[in-house]
């Protein structure tokens, strides 16, 4: 049917119109016709954004893993669901079809109701990017059990307050995790975190790195032994209410409680299948990959849930982009001709440092659509990727969601939409985006900026925080009344394509004028010498606030060039942007913190600018904390 796998932009307006004049029989529509339901909804939607409260095809009742594999079995049950890329090039790739991924769920499903876990309970689940963790999330939701991933690269300060706030029944995790060169004892790191978490009451370990490991008696459980036990190989679904949850994921927030954002399982379904079909333009037989952790929003939607609703060939790679050096991305690719490739600006950036034999020794000709996701691309990385990578013939959807918006929002239908660099182009059908003032009022019109909002609810979005409803109000309702706010500030042009301008709060007035810090990072990122930037304002007594840029350098040169470089680099301001954004501090650094799914922590970077040095916070959970000493002991 049309409506779900657009193909052209008179199409996509087509279907965009319906979709906001007609919003309930759009959805309606693409529900019935594409997925398996035990029993149809009463009435599609009921919302009121003051509550907030949000409830799609209420009534309905379902079970997304029978959508994700029960329902491939009889024409796709020996077609590949999951390519596994371990970290060592030299272990062989696994490929696990339907069948099997459907068997290795069931058997992982009885394991959990044979250590008592309910329809209802949640289970915490940190583990590497093995097939396990795809299975457990599946085999979580079979059963009705909330899954609450962790990314197996927070510490377990970051853990336990995770587990605490959910108050997991069981934790599942392994003896550890391959990294690049490095191996991780997650099972240490999970001991370390439940001498404080009184729910929970078991423990399963896999086994992946064979390492010596402590099991406490009565708790810890090896997963090959349970699974031994199991002599069912099928494990009936539990019949789920729409609006029943499905997960919590919580957001990447650096202070404070963390803020677990509860999906539920028929919007949330609908919404990530939906997307994922037309933005990667998924057609059967593609081999698909997204390099992301499925510790994030980005894997639970498009690793899992998304491409096994549609019966996709979805990647699952377990190391990192330069093991065993840079080109290991690309080798993937030709080895698995991929398809569809969906990874972050950061990524994109570290890969465009290093030489471009990297890229040349490997045949990409598979590609057919590129993506980004994380951060708005810079316009150097985004023409690097474009014609380096796609060779200028595979269209670059540069994507725009959020952990609460649990699927994208606004982005190109590649082969459809026009690109241009740094735009995120159009909203996708069934959203949509307003641009407010300061003054909370509407600005209509194009060539205009402002803050980002969504002033109609879509299937795929949050509920709630969990445990805390009026927090969720306060955060995301508050701001606008009846309307959505993303904390995004965004462009949008002439033609009304989006370009995302990066969080308000990095917008920093000197001299009072109103300065976004990514336009100013993008010109900054445009002279030869640089590889990336981070602004943030510090504090000024003439001016309110002055400008500090950290700016890592592709090469490092003697003290005298650098003074001539902090020269060069703001006559690129000037020049791109006017005298008035031109930075008072400039420093060289070695890296920027960032958090695990690749953003720079601003934050971090303005408590150090104005040399509020004991208000830093937990800096375990960042990707690279060691960068944060590095930069104070230098700073300016």
């Amino acid at each position: 049917m049309s409506n779900y796998h657009i193909k052209g932009l008179e199409e996509y307006f087509q279907v965009y119109r319906k979709s906001v004049h007609q919003p309930e029989e759009f959805w309606a529509e693409i529900a019935q016709e594409n997925f398996l339901w035990r029993k149809k909804w009463d009435r599609v939607l009921e919302w009121d954004f003051e509550k907030p409260s949000i409830k799609w095809f209420q009534g309905a009742q379902l079970n997304i893993t029978e959508n994700c594999l029960d329902r491939h079995l009889y024409s796709h049950g020996d077609k590949t669901a999951i390519i596994f890329e371990p970290n060592n090039p030299d272990e062989d790739a696994k490929h696990i079809t339907y069948k099997e991924l459907h068997q290795r769920v069931c058997k992982m499903a009885l394991v959990l109701k044979s250590q008592g876990i309910e329809k209802g309970d949640r289970v915490c689940i940190y583990l590497p990017m093995i097939p396990e963790l795809a299975i457990s999330l599946l085999a979580c939701a079979r059963i009705g059990a909330v899954h609450s991933v962790v990314f197996a690269g927070f510490s377990s300060q970051a853990l336990q307050s995770r587990i605490n706030d959910a108050t997991c029944k069981m934790v599942i995790t392994s003896d550890g995790s391959y990294r690049g060169a490095k191996t991780i004892d997650l099972k240490g790191i999970v001991d370390r975190s439940l001498e404080n978490t009184p729910s929970v009451e078991s423990v399963i370990v896999v086994k992946r790195i064979a390492s010596e490991t402590a099991m406490q008696s009565g708790r810890d459980y090896w997963l090959h032994d349970l699974l031994e036990k199991e002599t069912q190989d099928d494990c009936p679904i539990e019949i789920m209410d729409a609006e029943d949850p499905l997960f919590i994921l919580y957001t990447s927030g650096s202070t404070g409680k963390p803020k677990g954002m509860l999906h539920t399982t028929a919007g949330y379904m609908v919404y990530s299948a939906y997307t994922f079909k037309n933005v990667f333009q998924y057609e059967e037989g593609d081999v698909y990959w997204c390099s992301a952790d499925i510790g994030w929003i980005t894997g639970h939607s498009y690793i899992v849930y998304g491409p096994l609703a549609n019966g996709a060939t979805t990647v699952m790679y377990e190391g990192v982009p330069n093991h065993p050096d840079w080109g290991r991305f690309w080798k993937i690719i030709d080895k698995h001709h991929v398809n569809q490739f969906y990874t972050a600006p950061t990524a994109i950036r570290a890969l465009a440092k290093e030489s471009l034999s990297h890229v040349e020794s490997h045949d990409l000709s598979s590609l057919k659509v590129l993506a980004t996701v994380g951060e708005p691309i810079n316009e150097e990385a985004w023409h690097w990727y474009n014609e380096n990578i796609g060779k200028k013939n595979s269209p670059i959807a540069d994507t725009w969601f959020q952990t609460e918006t649990g699927g994208i929002m606004i982005s190109p239908i590649p082969y459809a939409t026009p690109t241009i660099p740094t735009f995120a182009t159009l909203p996708l059908p069934g959203i949509q985006p307003a641009l407010m003032d300061e003054n909370g009022q509407e600005i209509k019109g194009n060539q205009v900026s402002g803050r980002m909002t969504i002033k109609f609810p879509w299937p795929g979005m949050a509920r709630t925080i969990y445990g805390d409803h009026e927090r969720f109000k306060d955060t995301y309702f508050s701001a606008y009344n009846n309307y959505y706010f993303t904390g995004d500030g965004a462009n949008r042009d002439s033609t009304g394509y989006y370009r995302i301008t990066g969080r308000v709060d990095d917008v920093i007035i000197v001299s009072g004028h109103n300065l976004g810090t990514a336009p100013i990072e993008d010109a900054i990122n445009e002279h030869p010498a640089v590889a990336e930037s981070a602004i943030v304002g510090f504090p000024h007594d003439i001016k309110g606030n002055s400008l500090y840029g950290f700016i890592i350098l592709k090469e490092t040169g003697s003290d005298r060039n650098q003074e001539n470089l902090k020269k060069e680099i703001n006559q690129v301001i000037t020049e791109r942007i006017g005298p008035i954004a031109k930075m008072e501090k400039i420093q060289f650094v070695p890296g920027l913190p960032k958090t695990r799914s690749g953003k720079i922590m601003r934050r971090i970077l303005r408590k150090i600018a104005a040399n509020e040095l004991d208000q830093l916070g937990d800096i375990s959970t960042l990707l690279n904390p060691e960068v944060v000493d590095d930069v104070i002991k230098n700073r300016l």
